[in-house]
C-alpha cells in the first residue's frame, strides 16, 4: 500500500492550496480517508476525514469553512482544498486510510500513512 501526498509548498497568507493523496495497493472505495498535519514543535493533529462515498465529511474546528476534502474514487486520490490560509496551517499534511464505516478523528485508528508533504504560510 502506499499513499503519496502532494500539491504542497510556499503560499502568502491569505491565499489557497490543493493537496492531493494518490493511493495503489488497496481498493480505495473501501477505505474512509483522512488529513492529518504536524507544525514544528507540536504533535501530529486531526484536519479532516471522508467517508468511502463522499459523505458524510468531518473538520477539526480550527480549518471548519477554510478547508474541503473530497475524493475521486475513480482516480483512487483524495484532495485537501486550503483556502484562507493563515500562518497557523504551516505544518506538514498527511494523508491516512482506514476500512472503517465511521470517520476517525484519532490517528491510532488508521492503517495505512503517506510521508507527508510540507505546507508553508508567510505573513
Amino acid at each position: 500500500v502506499q499513499l503519496v501526498e502532494s500539491g504542497g509548498g510556499l503560499v502568502q497568507a491569505g491565499g489557497s492550496l490543493r493537496l492531493s493523496c494518490a493511493a495503489s495497493g488497496l481498493t480505495f472505495s473501501y477505505y474512509t480517508m483522512g488529513w492529518f498535519r504536524q507544525a514544528p514543535g507540536k504533535e501530529r493533529e486531526f484536519v479532516s476525514t471522508i467517508n468511502w462515498s463522499g459523505s458524510p465529511t468531518n473538520y477539526a474546528d480550527s480549518v471548519k469553512g477554510r478547508f474541503t476534502i473530497s475524493r475521486d474514487n475513480a482516480r483512487r486520490t483524495v484532495y485537501l482544498q486550503l483556502n484562507s490560509m493563515s500562518t497557523e496551517d504551516t505544518a506538514v499534511y498527511y494523508c491516512a486510510a482506514v476500512m472503517r464505516p465511521r470517520l476517525p478523528k484519532d490517528e491510532s485508528e488508521y492503517t495505512y500513512w503517506g510521508q507527508g508533504t510540507q505546507v508553508t504560510v508567510s505573513a
